[in-house]
């Protein structure tokens, strides 16, 4: 088999049946990391050929969810190559044609079992405890029945003709050699009777027209490969070089789904993951760099990215992970980047109508850097910079403002007013509150007029430095707050 990085092609199919899930955007990026590797091809294909479970509109979001991730494919719906169509729903007569090969050679054959026969020897199996498989009936219709139900128009379905007592070897390059006995492999259905294919037919007709080198896919499709490794076989192809990614576990280690969480990339993105920290994130469930890296570019996950430093192991989807890396990430964009970011997420909050300057904005920035995971935490744990506070934390204000802060708070203002600029700096602030505090007899000097200066001017006992906090607000704001707070809180 042809282990070579030459020429390489990769794929992501997935079927349109909804949002992308996580496990389908790690095997999405890991096809296109191995291409961008290899300056190979990434190629999309929609298998859209089981009708029942396709969704209105999933393409549209699935292409615009890539491109949002940076997933840029190269041949797909939207940007033709020499290989398509690339919806498979547009390939129908492609399979006909190739399944009424297998039938004339012997390797596939018509089923005209109903549904309710089907269901009827599926239940008597499971009875005895056998594993279900088809009893290959049909396979023993003499040839003039077999016509006698076309000309009557019975519907059918091609199955393939799993070969006897065979071993089916095949190479994986992340699980190595694997091996399955054929005896055990049912005889699959390959063209449907609506005349659909079947996943197995289309995949493995696409994956050879389109010159597929390497599949790299989930490990549930493993069970289905010596299927695949017979269909090539019958077509008289090579087969490609096949990957099988680790499952995603929850971190109790049972499979990853939408009852313990968010499984789709859609939901974490409305959220404010960034989508550095969610590819980066997912590029480490399975991978690993062989050190102790943990942040990546994209452009630095295709350098470093190999098949072969994926295990097998399943990978624990660790959301507290997720969130340090897109601290991590928000943390090394520049500030002009947060500051676009920063104004869209003005623009639809309860602060848009507010006119916000570029410079007090960039200001609030550096004051909220590192309390910062996501770009919406400017708005949810500093809504005080975008408006007065309306509300006091009742427990600060039981802890922190006492009978005789008012009249404290009262001398401070004075002290702030005497400052001659709208817009003093931090060491006025502070000079002038330390002053206000050498007055005053009763008040404590670890924090007499600290603690309730910042709850009158945010309104909640926690955040960046006062004194930056003064100095974004400016004076005049911040002694409008201070009067406010004097007249609306009260202590029993």
């Amino acid at each position: 088999m042809d282990t070579s990085t030459n020429n390489v092609r990769v794929r992501f199919a997935p079927s349109p049946t909804g949002y992308l899930h996580v496990g389908g955007l790690r095997t999405a990026l890991y096809n296109y990391l191995f291409a961008q590797r290899h300056q190979g091809a990434f190629v999309l294909r929609i298998e859209d050929t089981d009708r029942s479970r396709y969704v209105e509109g999933a393409v549209e979001n699935l292409i615009e969810t890539l491109t949002w991730a940076g997933l840029e494919y190269d041949e797909g719906p939207l940007r033709d190559g020499p290989f398509g169509p690339y919806i498979q729903s547009e390939r129908l007569e492609i399979y006909r044609e190739h399944a009424n090969n297998l039938v004339r050679e012997g390797k596939a054959y018509r089923c005209f079992c109903s549904s309710d026969r089907l269901e009827a020897m599926r239940k008597e199996q499971e009875k005895q405890k056998l594993s279900p498989k088809y009893d290959r009936l049909c396979l023993r219709l003499p040839p003039q029945v077999i016509e006698e139900n076309i000309q009557k128009g019975i519907s059918f379905v091609v199955r393939m003709r799993v070969p006897d007592n065979e071993i089916i070897r095949f190479h994986d390059i992340i699980r190595d050699d694997v091996e399955f006995l054929s005896d055990r492999i049912d005889d699959q259905v390959l063209l449907k009777s609506d005349g659909y294919p079947t996943y197995h037919l289309a995949n493995v007709i696409d994956d050879h027209l389109m010159q597929i080198t390497h599949v790299i896919r989930g490990e549930e499709w493993l069970s289905s490969t010596p299927k695949h490794i017979l269909l090539y076989r019958f077509f008289g192809w090579n087969t490609p070089m096949f990957a099988h990614l680790p499952l995603l576990l929850n971190p109790d280690r049972s499979k990853l789904s939408k009852r313990q969480g968010d499984v789709a990339v859609e939901e974490y993105r409305a959220k404010g993951y960034l989508k550095e920290a969610l590819v980066n994130f997912v590029a480490l469930l399975g991978w690993n760099p062989g050190d102790e890296r943990e942040i990546f570019s994209l452009e630095e996950l295709a350098k470093e990215f190999s098949l072969e430093r994926v295990g097998k192991a399943g990978a624990i989807f660790n959301i507290d992970k997720l969130n340090w890396m897109n601290f991590e990430h928000l943390r090394r964009k520049s500030d002009q980047e947060v500051l676009a970011m920063l104004k869209e997420e003005l623009a639809h909050s309860r602060f848009r109508e507010h006119q916000l300057s570029d410079e007090y904005l960039f200001k609030v920035i550096a004051a909220m850097r590192v309390r910062v995971s996501f770009v919406k935490d400017y708005l949810e744990k500093s809504p005080y910079f975008f408006e007065a506070p309306t509300e006091f934390d009742h427990e600060v204000v039981r802890k922190r403002w006492k009978r005789d802060t008012p009249a404290h708070m009262e001398q401070l203002v004075k002290m702030f007013r005497k400052l001659n600029k709208p817009f003093p700096t931090k060491e006025d602030f502070e000079k002038a509150l330390y002053e206000t505090l050498g007055n005053l007899i009763t008040a404590s000097p670890d924090g007499g007029l600290i603690h309730p200066t910042r709850l009158a001017i945010s309104g909640v006992g926690v955040g960046p430095g006062l004194f930056d906090m003064l100095y974004i607000l400016g004076r005049d704001e911040s002694i409008r707050r201070i009067i406010t707070a004097i007249e609306k809180i009260r202590i029993e």
